[in-house]
């Protein structure tokens, strides 16, 4: 990297560990890819507790959520930040109404998907994630915005696949019979005419890939990480 080329400090604001695990090292080790053994742009790290966060999901209290996600922000600004990511897809539906608050700039994680299935050339996407993501306006309204469909998973998988994520994927706990589950998920979406499907659980890639899905994975973790990454180091 050109050392007269100032790389953007990047504030990531976190929500259950595992995803924000995920994104934080793929910042890192793609960093390195490009930029040399070890190398990567500044990053800080600011996470309330999951349980803070699921004390309002519970109580339908969005704008709380919000809250904790600007005191997030703040922390960040203080820190050094130069712009924020939060690799969380459920807790989005919280973004826009803070965003005239916020001390810094945001890339949104279904923008950063959105982009990349319009360059891939998919249509007709299938969504998977937790169920108060799925029944969210959160992928729909930007993938309308790009001329993209989107095509939820009915009420008893979406009901399966939360569970799935919120007693074993957020603890880590990943179980062959989580991935079958998924598998038969995403099948399912192809026979109904997806081209692709999103991970939109930024814990869903630590059990699928686009080595055992039926469908092309959009993997809202890793392509918000080199969004990220490309952010800061000038490339977009």
């Amino acid at each position: 990297m050109n050392s007269t080329i100032r790389e953007l400090h990047i504030g990531i604001v976190a929500c259950s560990a595992e995803g924000a695990a995920l994104c934080y090292r793929t910042i890192c080790h793609e960093g390195a890819r490009q930029l040399g053994p070890y190398e990567h742009p500044q990053l800080t790290m600011h996470s309330h507790a999951l349980a803070a966060y699921m004390r309002c999901i519970d109580a339908d209290d969005w704008a709380g959520v919000g809250e904790l996600m600007l005191s997030s922000a703040h922390k960040l600004a203080s820190a050094g930040a130069d712009f924020l990511i939060c690799p969380d897809n459920t807790i989005h539906q919280a973004l826009a109404p803070i965003l005239a608050r916020s001390p810094l700039p945001w890339l949104h994680i279904a923008d950063v998907v959105a982009d990349e299935a319009q360059a891939l050339g998919y249509k007709r996407i299938g969504l998977t994630g937790t169920r108060w993501l799925v029944e969210s306006e959160v992928y729909p309204e930007r993938f309308a915005a790009h001329g993209l469909a989107t095509v939820r998973p009915g009420l008893a998988a979406r009901m399966e696949i939360n569970r799935i994520i919120m007693d074993e994927l957020v603890n880590g706990d990943c179980k062959p019979a989580a991935i079958a589950y998924f598998q038969k998920t995403i099948a399912r979406m192809k026979d109904g005419g997806c081209d692709a499907v999103v991970l939109g659980c930024t814990e869903i890639p630590l059990i699928m890939n686009n080595g055992n899905s039926p469908l092309p994975t959009l993997d809202s973790t890793r392509l918000l990480a080199r969004a990220a990454l490309r952010h800061a180091i000038g490339q977009e």
